[in-house]
């Protein structure tokens, strides 16, 4: 069964750096304002495994990157850093906006992608029910090689024995898992 990560209420239940998520992202309304383009929060912070420098990663579907960017402007642009760029991730045009808050960065991404099928949620699920799997031990090891600098998915990559591309050979488990 997949968790809900569509809605955040379960972030309000967890650790600290959860908690206090959630209460940024309702302070400044950031899911209402994305409402419509079908917001996820993914990245390590749903699935407990972030350090101090992680950010907030939401994920958004958008048909037009023009309209898309122009709203992300109108919503968010009075935030601290704010910047809004264009650029081709797998092939696929995606739009980013990034800014921080009290607490937290943010980066917005949206393409032209049912936000449960793009990358970023399927490679969150995945980890996610590894993270189940293999226990507080392996969760460990993770939050130490990202301490260390390691990037997420090569640090389960390494942790798994996975050779290869760690993001894709990650999608592979996705897809052999029959999510």
């Amino acid at each position: 069964m997949i968790e809900n990560f569509r809605n955040i209420e379960y972030l309000k239940y967890g650790n600290e750096r959860q908690k206090c998520a959630f209460s940024e992202i309702k302070k400044h309304r950031i899911f209402e304002k994305l409402e419509k383009y079908n917001p996820i929060l993914t990245g390590t912070i749903p699935i407990g495994i972030d350090i101090p420098e992680s950010d907030l990663d939401i994920i958004c579907e958008c048909e037009n990157h023009s309209e898309f960017s122009k709203h992300l402007l109108q919503e968010f642009s009075d935030n601290k850093d704010f910047k809004i760029y264009s650029t081709e991730q797998n092939g696929i045009e995606s739009t980013i906006a990034e800014f921080k808050t009290d607490n937290f960065f943010f980066e917005i991404f949206g393409q032209n992608i049912s936000t449960e099928k793009q990358n970023a949620y399927r490679h969150m699920i995945i980890e996610s029910r590894i993270l189940k799997e293999k226990g507080i031990d392996f969760k460990e090891k993770i939050i130490k090689l990202k301490s260390s600098g390691i990037k997420t998915e090569p640090a389960f990559a390494k942790l798994l024995e996975l050779n290869g591309n760690p993001y894709v050979e990650l999608l592979k488990l996705y897809i052999k898992e029959g999510v």
